[in-house]
């Protein structure tokens, strides 16, 4: 059923285009672009983020993110603190735990952010309340940035709460 919906959509959009047609060179390295409410992931950015399971080391209150909605019911996350001083990820293969330098007032903001930095990277943790409830919901973005200029934005969907 999947195939027959891409198909058709595809078909369509051929059928729409105009005559404007440019070749298509099958052996250059292609970039794939994922558009969520503008903000643009390029997966081949040279920063690699991979999921984990949740810290051990976190054993009260927290922080933890993953790439979709989806991703965050399945258990893969791609962010995690500790709402206080450590933030867990895995970067180009290696599972680092950062210190926070700054992080909101969850309870009183709408906005969350969180600011870590060591000397291999800086990310920042932007975020909008979705719901208050036990846990705060958030929806919004992670930026990893290199001191060599390579930078990549992530979408992420999380909670925070004890």
């Amino acid at each position: 059923m999947k195939y027959l919906v891409v198909l058709f959509s595809a078909l369509l959009l051929v059928a729409c285009k105009k005559e404007t047609k440019t070749p298509v060179d099958s052996t250059s390295d292609s970039t794939l672009v994922l558009k969520k409410d503008s903000i643009i992931e390029k997966p081949n950015a040279g920063i690699l983020v991979e999921d984990f399971p949740f810290p051990s080391e976190i054993k009260e209150c927290s922080c933890y993110f993953a790439r979709s909605k989806a991703d965050f019911e399945n258990e893969k996350y791609i962010y995690a603190d500790d709402a206080g001083t450590l933030a867990y990820m895995k970067i180009d293969g290696k599972r680092l735990a950062l210190q926070l330098i700054s992080s909101s007032d969850m309870e009183v903001d709408k906005v969350l952010t969180k600011e870590i930095e060591n000397e291999n990277y800086k990310i920042s943790v932007k975020g909008k309340k979705l719901k208050a409830e036990e846990a705060l919901l958030f929806d919004g973005t992670l930026t990893i940035e290199k001191p060599d200029g390579t930078k990549t934005v992530i979408p992420i969907y999380g909670e925070c709460g004890c």
